[in-house]
């Protein structure tokens, strides 16, 4: 059955979405749940069970596999809940009630179901038949969760080494695997070839004869060929991804893979282009081993999604997006952080959103994986991190340790936002004698890191009122550039009225295009690696920095041809555009040339020496 939207809501962070099914699911929205934080859905399941008078028994973390126990029983909880309100919805006294009028109301104007129930409401057919034709043709959204894939630590019981299906993303994955959701789990940050392995133990991510699947794959990509080599690795175990979730590298929110400079309208119309040849060559190697391992083959073509997100901020460039490159779903993150109705934020950080300009929306490096990190200026989290700083004590307790993956220093891993990695990070860094300058930047490096894997859940608990004797009050957030654009706490109905055209919760008028704002933001991000080579550049760096450049002008050029020639979209704002695409192109053109001219400066000081 086709969705009731054409918008979906990504994850975010690690709390801000962990309950967007139980707010929106009845309504036909897909949302997203992160399985980082298994405290965090403990605390959670708790809270709802009070809240709905549900028996609740506490899984505590010496019961075995307590992590993959924890998530399958908040997913359940979820799954329960959703259908109780969705069957509330359905079984509403009649076609008038809050609830269906809020679910039509929300659709897509141009919906064949709304238009159909309207027909159906005036021609007066009685309640009972009403109510038949809601039961067979509304949907309820879908609760997907998040697995980011090398987010995957080792655990250990009285310092002995657990068996890798103990590691944390195997855990969620199994905790997922074993609810009773019938839904995708989204893969996400890069591929794990032992995790992807493991997914092959479940039966419900294999096909019926129907092509159905109890449970799907998504993975979130950023170009083409990524999406090939996952999909085609995936195969090879008979696993087939139903969902290609493409992302922008770099506009969007929570970490950011940067491409090499692949922006993304060349790479959707590279998917555009290639999307029946992608599904079918990757059917082919799923049924060959489907049979080889004597499962059930579809008996109708395997169908595949195409989705994209990162930046979407106005219904002309969300139709655009649909239109153009023939797109299922597209998906709205950031402004979704200023609805309470549909994610979960405090009050104070929600106030700060609300104010944040695009100054105070940056790409940082506090993030402990390395990645990254789409940041709000003085965020608590940071703002508590400066003061461990300056009282000589860097670094973070780390109560939680999911990204406790660095072995510098302990074969068990530490993260690198810790007190404990910190600390001997900066006294082996107190022996190099290093000139004071070098120091300060290389001591800056190390205590930058924040604890985003608490950070990024705290907010649930402080909107809850739950304890946070352990996690401390500081919260971490990760909206993309977008939220510039964004100035005032909105409703759900707001929020999808703005996305379908009936209503624009954007007040200012200087919002730069999708395309626009993410090209600009690459360069920035060029300008940035240029600078970091500047003082001793490789030739791997030269030929990194040469190729990200030529990428982004083939991107430059894709842009020109595309908007000179369309004839709907886009047209009030379509000659600044082009005009920016000039202003870019030169842009790159200097760059390009102080590359040049730092290489030449590099061969000049080798032969030299």
């Amino acid at each position: 059955m086709k969705n009731t939207h054409t918008f979906h809501i990504p994850v975010m962070g690690i709390g801000f979405t962990i309950d967007s099914p139980l707010k929106v699911a009845q309504y036909g929205i897909d949302s997203v749940i992160s399985l980082v934080d298994d405290i965090l859905l403990e605390k959670l399941r708790k809270m709802y069970s009070e809240k709905f008078e549900i028996p609740y028994t506490e899984i505590t973390d010496k019961i075995d596999d307590f992590r993959a126990k924890r998530i399958t029983s908040y997913l359940n909880m979820m799954s329960d809940l959703v259908d109780k309100k969705f069957e509330a919805l359905k079984n509403a006294s009649n076609e008038k009630s809050e609830a269906l009028k809020a679910y039509f109301n929300m659709m897509p104007s141009g919906s064949a179901i709304k238009e159909e129930f309207h027909k159906l409401t005036e021609k007066g057919f009685h309640v009972s038949e009403i109510k038949n034709w809601i039961s067979e043709n509304l949907t309820k959204g879908s609760i997907d969760v998040n697995i980011m894939t090398k987010v995957d630590k080792d655990n250990y019981i009285k310092g002995e080494k657990l068996p890798v299906e103990y590691n944390d993303a195997h855990a969620a994955l199994r905790g997922f695997a074993n609810s009773k959701l019938q839904s995708s789990v989204v893969l996400s940050a890069g591929m794990n070839p032992r995790l992807y392995a493991y997914m092959g133990q479940f039966d419900d991510f294999y096909p019926t004869e129907a092509g159905t699947f109890p449970k799907k794959i998504i993975l979130k990509v950023s170009d083409y060929r990524s999406a090939l080599i996952q999909g085609k690795f995936l195969a090879k175990k008979g696993l087939w991804v139903s969902e290609y979730r493409i992302e922008s590298g770099l506009n969007c929110g929570g970490h950011a893979f940067a491409t090499d400079g692949y922006l993304l309208g060349p790479v959707l119309a590279e998917f555009k282009e290639k999307r029946e040849e992608l599904r079918s060559s990757i059917e082919a190697m799923v049924n060959q081993e489907l049979e080889n391992q004597g499962r059930i083959t579809s008996k109708k073509p395997l169908e595949i999604k195409l989705s994209a997100q990162g930046g979407v901020g106005t219904h002309e460039e969300h139709e655009f997006l649909l239109n153009e490159y023939k797109l299922d779903s597209i998906g709205w993150g950031t402004p979704f952080l200023l609805v309470p109705e549909a994610t979960t934020v405090d009050e104070k950080t929600m106030n700060q959103l609300v104010l944040a300009k695009e100054e105070d929306l940056y790409l940082s490096d506090i993030s402990p994986l390395g990645v990254p990190f789409n940041n709000l200026r003085a965020n608590t989290k940071d703002l508590d991190k400066e003061v461990l700083i300056n009282k000589g004590r860097p670094g973070s307790s780390c109560p939680k340790k999911f990204v406790a993956l660095n072995k510098e220093f302990k074969e068990s891993g530490l993260c690198t936002a810790s007190r404990e990695y910190q600390h001997l990070k900066i006294k082996a860094l107190d022996t190099e004698d290093l000139p004071l300058k070098e120091y300060e930047k290389a001591f800056n490096k190390i205590t930058e890191k924040s604890c985003t894997c608490v950070g990024l859940g705290t907010s649930a608990l402080l909107a809850y009122n739950l304890d946070t004797k352990v996690e401390g009050t500081g919260v971490s957030i990760c909206p993309g550039p977008n939220m510039a654009y964004y100035s005032k706490i909105m409703s759900l109905k707001n929020m999808t009225d703005h996305i379908y055209g009936r209503d624009n919760m954007i007040s200012r008028t200087d919002r730069p295009n999708i395309f626009i704002k993410e090209l600009y933001i690459y360069i920035d991000y060029l300008k940035n690696k240029l600078e970091d080579a500047r003082t001793a550049m490789t030739a791997k760096e030269e030929k990194y920095l040469q190729t990200f450049t030529n990428n982004l002008n083939e991107g430059i050029l894709y842009y020109k041809s595309m908007f000179n020639e369309l004839k709907g979209a886009f047209q009030e704002i379509k000659d600044a555009v082009l005009n920016e695409l000039e202003n870019g192109e030169k842009t790159l053109g200097l760059i390009s040339l102080e590359i040049q001219n730092l290489s030449i400066e590099n061969q000049k000081n080798q032969i030299a020496v």
